[in-house]
């Protein structure tokens, strides 16, 4: 069986609408992210406020500054998740796009769908649970436009949205849904393919910066452990700590920079 893509991305708890379906918009812990960041954080804080401070006191100072951390951390793993909610999206739309070539009405499509995405990616990721709660309700009677719009509502993905609406124009207005799905589909995989080639290019600029932020802990790391009282008076005196707070400031407005020039979007 393949590696099932998006799992890490996936693996957040979803908020939940009135009617019990997940709503993709934010992004909840699971008890071992809970864990693992929260150490995570403990132990930046640690090395900060040994490197650039020597004081435990700004170890206890800066422990609020979890709640950005989590924030932070929530916003990158929710963008995964979307990342890989419009992957599998577009898997989807592709095998239902095949199907209606072969003649398929568009709801036995979304059903032969269903069985191969079973085989790709399993029976919990996003998009086999989305289709399957699809055609338990088209069996109610619901129609699959209501359904395509609800999920794109739900998933917070600009182009499931803009899919559901254009879908829903399209079978109110008899247009022609074969070439709509498949004209569609094919500006989402046009859009993810340069979103790819951005991100590839990019890969090893994102390594530059992750070891350029390092390199400062790193120095300070070493020259504590080789001249144990060569900073002392950067610790012990007024000035010394204004010039140290005042470094720390320029390192996180450093990083912080760095990662809004590389987060382009597509």
């Amino acid at each position: 069986m393949m590696k099932k893509p998006g799992k890490e991305a996936a693996s957040g708890k979803e908020g939940r609408k009135e009617h019990g379906l997940p709503d993709y918009g934010s992004y909840d812990f699971s008890p071992r992210e809970w864990a693992v960041y929260g150490g995570l954080y403990l132990g930046l804080d640690g090395v900060i406020s040994c490197l650039f401070f020597s004081s435990l006191p700004v170890f206890f100072l800066l422990l609020p500054g979890c709640a950005v951390f989590f924030r932070d951390r929530k916003n990158i793993l929710r963008k995964r998740r979307a990342q890989s909610m419009q992957s599998q999206f577009l898997t989807g739309m592709q095998l239902v796009c095949t199907s209606l070539q072969a003649g398929y009405a568009v709801e036995n499509a979304f059903r032969e769908a269903v069985s191969e995405l079973e085989k790709i990616y399993g029976q919990e990721e996003f998009i086999v649970r989305e289709f399957q709660y699809i055609m338990n309700q088209l069996s109610l009677n619901r129609t699959i436009e209501a359904l395509l719009m609800d999920l794109g509502q739900r998933s917070h993905v600009e182009d499931i949205r803009n899919f559901g609406e254009v879908f829903c124009i399209a079978k109110r207005t008899g247009g022609d849904l074969m070439a709509v799905i498949r004209n569609t589909v094919s500006c989402i995989q046009q859009k993810q393919e340069t979103k790819q080639e951005i991100d590839t290019s990019l890969a090893g600029k994102r390594m530059e910066q992750d070891m350029m932020s390092a390199i400062p802990l790193l120095i300070l790391g070493y020259v504590r452990l080789t001249s144990p009282g060569f900073l002392d008076p950067m610790y012990e005196t007024g000035v010394g700590m204004m010039v140290m707070a005042v470094c720390f400031a320029g390192y996180l407005l450093a990083y912080f920079w760095g990662r809004k020039i590389m987060g382009i979007q597509v």
